[in-house]
C-alpha cells in the first residue's frame, strides 16, 4: 500500500512531482467534501477490496502464467489521492466543521440532535468556500502523510494524518480540543440518562444554536459498553487476522470493514464500525511469526483476535475523551489505528514480533 509513499519521501520529491500531487490532493479533498467523508470512506473500501482482489488473482493458461501483480488500485485510488482517508475522509470531516458555522450550509438540528459538525454522514454539495476547506485539507493530509512515511515514523501514516488533521480543524475552526468541562470524560451516564447540556451556572438546559443538546454525545449510541465493544473486537480481529494468513494482505480486512460502512450510511441500524480492529488484527496476524503454519498458524490467528479487542478498546478509550463531550468528528478507529501499528513496530523492535509487516520502523 505504502510502497510509493515509501519511495517519494517529500524531501525527494520534484517539484513537478509535487505539484502533480498537491493539485490530485486538493481534488480528492474537495470531492471529499463534496460527497461526505463517511460516503468518501466506503468508497475507500471498494477500492481496497478491488485493488488487494486484483493483486491476488492469478489466471493460467495453455503453457503459461499470467498474474496480474499490481494495479495500483489500493495504493493509488484506496489510500491515494483520490479515496485515501488522509485526504477525503480528514478533508470532510474539516469541510463539515467549517460548513457548522456558515447558514445554510448544513441542516438546522432539532433538541436532541449531535453537533451538525459531527454530521460526517452529510453529503457538502458544491458550495464553493465548503470545497475549498475541503481542498486545503487535503494537500495537508497529502504533505503530513508524505512526510510520516518519508521519515519511516512508527505508525501507520496515514491514519497519524487524520489525528492530526482533526485537531487541526478543531483549532482553525474554533472548536474545543477535548470539552467536557467538569464532567468525568469516561463517564456515558449523562447519555444513558438522557441528560442535556446545562449552563455554565448549572442552572438551564443550555443551547447551542437555539437547540438542546444531549451532556455526552457517544460516536456509536450502538457500540459503546466495554463489553460490546470488547466482543466485536475479538469477532473483527479473528477475521482480519484469517483474512491476512490466507491471503497474505494486510489490507483486504479493512476494505472489507469500510464497505461495510455503505449500510451505516444508509441509516441500518447497529452496523458495527470495524477496521480499527481489522487492520491491527490483520498486521499482527502478519507481524508475529515469519511463515506461520500449523501451531504456529493458530497462534497468529489469535494474536490477530487480541489486536482485534485491543484496536477496539483504543478506539472507545479515544472516543470517550476526544468525540464525546465536544463538537466535531475527531476519529476514534484512526487513533486507534496509530496505537496499534505503534505497538506492533515496538514488538518487533524488542523481537516478540519477527517483523512489523507493512508498518515503517525507523527505517530499521
Amino acid at each position: 500500500m505504502y510502497e510509493a509513499l515509501l519511495q517519494l519521501p517529500i524531501i525527494g520529491v520534484d517539484t513537478p512531482g509535487l505539484i502533480f500531487l498537491l493539485i490530485a490532493a486538493f481534488a480528492g479533498g474537495a470531492f471529499g467534501a463534496a460527497l461526505g467523508a463517511l460516503p468518501a470512506f466506503c468508497f475507500t473500501g471498494f477500492a481496497v477490496i478491488a485493488g488487494e482482489a486484483a493483486n491476488l488473482v492469478g489466471v493460467e493458461g495453455a503453457g503459461a502464467s499470467v498474474a496480474i501483480t499490481n494495479a495500483s488500485v489500493t495504493g493509488t485510488v484506496g489510500f491515494g489521492a483520490v479515496f485515501g482517508p488522509h485526504i477525503s475522509f480528514a478533508a470532510g470531516a474539516a469541510a463539515a466543521a467549517y460548513a457548522a458555522k456558515k447558514d445554510g450550509a448544513m441542516p438546522d438540528p432539532g433538541d436532541g440532535d449531535y453537533h451538525p459538525a459531527k454530521d460526517i454522514a452529510y453529503a457538502l454539495g458544491t458550495r464553493p468556500d465548503v470545497l475549498a476547506v475541503g481542498g486545503i485539507f487535503g494537500i495537508i493530509g497529502a504533505v503530513g502523510t508524505l512526510i510520516s512515511a518519508g521519515l519511516a515514523l512508527p505508525w501507520d501514516p496515514i491514519a497519524i494524518m487524520v489525528v492530526v488533521s482533526a485537531a487541526l480543524h478543531r483549532i482553525a475552526f474554533g472548536y474545543p480540543l477535548i470539552g467536557g468541562d467538569d464532567r468525568s470524560l469516561l463517564d456515558m451516564s449523562p447519555f444513558e440518562n438522557e441528560e442535556m447540556r446545562t449552563a455554565t451556572d448549572g442552572g438551564e438546559v443550555a443551547t447551542d444554536g437555539g437547540y438542546k443538546r444531549l451532556a455526552v454525545e457517544p460516536w456509536l449510541p450502538h457500540q459503546y459498553k466495554w463489553a460490546n465493544v470488547g466482543m466485536i473486537g475479538l469477532v473483527a480481529g479473528l477475521l482480519g487476522g484469517f483474512i491476512a494468513l490466507e491471503t497474505g494482505s494486510p489490507f483486504l480486512g479493512f476494505g472489507i470493514s469500510a464497505a461495510s460502512l455503505t449500510f451505516l450510511n444508509l441509516g441500518v441500524e447497529k452496523i458495527p464500525v470495524t477496521h480499527h480492529m481489522t487492520l491491527p488484527a490483520s498486521t499482527a496476524a502478519l507481524a508475529v511469526f515469519p511463515d506461520p503454519t500449523g501451531t504456529t498458524k493458530i497462534i497468529a490467528l489469535l494474536i490477530g483476535g487480541l489486536f482485534g479487542v485491543y484496536g477496539a478498546l483504543i478506539g472507545e478509550v479515544v472516543q470517550r475523551v476526544f468525540y464525546a463531550h465536544s463538537d466535531t468528528h475527531f476519529d476514534p478507529p484512526a487513533a486507534a489505528i496509530v496505537v496499534a501499528t505503534l505497538t506492533v513496530v515496538i514488538l518487533a523492535i524488542i523481537g516478540i514480533f519477527d517483523s512489523s509487516s507493512w508498518v515503517p520502523m525507523l527505517g530499521m
